[in-house]
């Protein structure tokens, strides 16, 4: 029954409803609450369920890598196997036993890179519940302080000096990769730019950060995942455009 799954379980169930067409899957969201903050996606135009039966029939893949809980909101790490391969970040926040919001943030699969490192590998299960909300703060004091306002002086005091894996699909392990690519200009203009964090969650060791910014001139959405041990240890993001308000296909806003 659903009222026994936990709400980990039960994003499980819902995303990989893409995969089999399991009308049930549907079950998971009160549709009645849902707020899509997917761009691309509109709502109310049809059921889950009727859509997960038409996805279902193009063999889409769907595997959930890692996922965490974070009171009401559940974030996950998921490999999508459709027309292409993408790896993407979902979150959910439930209300009485039902998913009523989601937002996503996905990124074409590439890689490895040059450590060796795909998008999605590494450790799966958090640890340190207890420490929760001391590796909260580490994220959020980071992407203010190094990332938003660019103190790049600062990097070591949140990064590993000497155990930092970085599986993003261009950078290579190591403080030095991550603060090149934090300095690299393009066009007189740095090339990754942060200007807003808006979400922080966490389960134990594992913390996801929710921010805006620009790639490369290009309004983008930003959603980077870290593994603390007392300092940021590992790495994993997936960036994506932010299409113009024009294309939306719903008025929530990206986040």
């Amino acid at each position: 029954m659903l009222s026994e799954l936990s709400n980990k379980e039960k994003v499980f169930k819902l995303l990989k409803g893409i995969e089999t067409g399991d009308p049930d899957a549907a079950s998971v969201v009160n549709e009645k609450r849902y707020v899509q903050h997917n761009p691309h996606t509109g709502e109310g135009s049809l059921g889950l369920a009727e859509l997960f039966k038409q996805i279902a029939k193009t063999g889409p893949k769907v595997t959930m890598v890692r996922a965490f809980e974070d009171q009401d909101f559940v974030f996950a790490h998921m490999k999508y196997e459709f027309s292409s391969v993408k790896a993407a970040f979902e979150v959910f926040r439930f209300e009485d036993g039902l998913a009523v919001e989601h937002w996503d943030n996905l990124q074409p699969l590439a890689g490895p890179n040059p450590s060796g490192h795909g998008m999605l590998d590494g450790p799966q299960q958090s640890s340190d519940l207890h420490l929760t909300e001391t590796n909260r703060t580490v994220v959020r004091e980071y992407v203010n302080e190094v990332l938003i306002n660019r103190q790049l002086q600062r990097l070591e005091e949140f990064v590993s000096s000497t155990d930092f894996i970085q599986h993003n699909p261009e950078m290579r392990d190591g403080v030095a990769s991550l603060h090149e690519a934090l300095s690299l200009r393009e066009n007189d203009r740095y090339a990754l730019t942060y200007t807003t964090l808006h979400r922080v969650l966490a389960e134990g060791d594992f913390v996801l950060s929710v921010s805006e910014g620009l790639w490369r001139d290009t309004h983008s959405s930003f959603y980077d995942l870290f593994r603390v041990q007392e300092k940021i240890v590992e790495h994993w993001d997936t960036i994506e455009p932010i299409p113009p308000r024009s294309q939306w296909k719903n008025d929530n806003g990206k986040f």
